[in-house]
């Protein structure tokens, strides 16, 4: 048999580029040979595509993981036109704004190269947590309070009326980044405006939601129609919250509690909660849910969805598969699968009258 050509597309222009190649270099280890002919695209931080050799993929700096702005061989540099000839199938591996957001997946789309993940719609929404959480809250599904504000109503923001209608402490995010970029836990006004001040650094919209006392909970979703959610995990950060740090460098920044402890009935509530979530949001593929459970109250609410997770050595996503039975390898495996079924389904609708 013809191996498959699969593209893996990584690193890119945002503040997630340095996680990007870290997940990339996982799936690339991942990849069987034997059916799979992996190539290499990296995007720098300049918006270049690069073909890189895999021997110059290995040897990518390993203290700041980013890509070179300058290549010396010109042969590198890549059209995203030729991908059509180049590719069989893309695995985008990439995090935040020009990756995650809809605009690859768009791009990918009329180009006719099936890929890994979610679709346009599915991607966009899930990256805006603001209009993810109005639609979730539409669809009776529970969530944290929050408060959205624009760059034009950044000297208006009043600590009081925050503090009055979230409570103390609140969290202040970026409203369209992952991987707890920016985001920072505010207790007091002495720490209001710097939070503000740092979200608005990496978009014009930013999230303030309540911080409620919560264990973090996490469930893996993988499939289009057919969804399945993986067993639950539960990260317990070592500090104020589970941030970058701990999330993708240092591997004792948080414990990993997988399977959760949980009940039987709380782990098919939070199960049948994320698979809902992705539905609402119009996720396929793959997706990771992160959820917050009330230690107070016991009440489960949504955090967020995260539509390309991270597939890091010490990422949520790959070891609830991993604990759920399925191996990294047969993941990224099933991940390919899923692409080429649904491009295929896709290829059967009507495009004329």
């Amino acid at each position: 048999m013809k191996k498959i050509r699969v593209g893996i597309l990584f690193g890119g222009q945002s503040a997630e580029h340095e996680v990007s190649i870290r997940s990339a270099k996982n799936v690339f280890d991942a990849l069987d040979t034997s059916k799979y002919d992996p190539v290499l695209i990296g995007i720098s931080k300049k918006g270049e595509w690069l073909l890189i050799p895999p021997r110059h993929f290995l040897q990518i700096d390993s203290q700041n993981h980013a890509l070179p702005e300058k290549v010396e061989s010109n042969d590198l540099h890549v059209s995203v036109r030729s991908l059509r000839e180049k590719l069989d199938v893309v695995f985008p591996v990439l995090h935040g704004p020009y990756g995650e957001d809809g605009t690859v997946q768009g791009m990918l789309k009329l180009f006719n190269i099936p890929f890994v993940g979610p679709g346009v719609l599915g991607s966009a929404v899930g990256m805006d947590k603001d209009v993810a959480k109005r639609l979730l809250r539409d669809a009776r599904i529970p969530i944290v309070p929050f408060l959205v504000f624009h760059t034009r109503e950044k000297e208006k923001i009043s600590f009081e009326k925050i503090k009055n209608e979230l409570n103390l402490p609140f969290f202040v995010k970026p409203a369209n980044l992952g991987s707890s970029v920016g985001v920072s836990k505010v207790h007091s006004k002495e720490e209001f405006q710097d939070a503000i001040n740092e979200a608005f650094k990496y978009g014009q919209k930013i999230l303030i939601e309540s911080g409620i006392n919560a264990r973090e909970i996490e469930c893996a979703v993988l499939g289009n129609e057919d969804m399945k959610a993986s067993v639950l995990g539960e990260i317990i950060p070592h500090h104020e919250f589970y941030d970058y740090d701990a999330k993708y460098i240092n591997e004792d920044g948080a414990g990993l509690q997988i399977p959760a402890e949980l009940v039987d009935q709380q782990i098919e509530q939070i199960q049948q909660l994320a698979i809902k979530t992705c539905k609402v949001l119009g996720v396929e593929g793959m997706a990771r849910v992160d959820f917050f459970l009330d230690k107070d109250t016991a009440e489960i609410y949504v955090n967020e969805v995260n539509t390309i997770p991270g597939f890091t050595s010490i990422s949520m996503y790959p070891k609830l598969w991993q604990a759920s039975g399925i191996s990294y390898q047969e993941l990224v495996d099933r991940l390919i699968k899923l692409a080429l079924d649904r491009r295929l389904s896709e290829s059967r609708l009507k495009t004329a009258r």
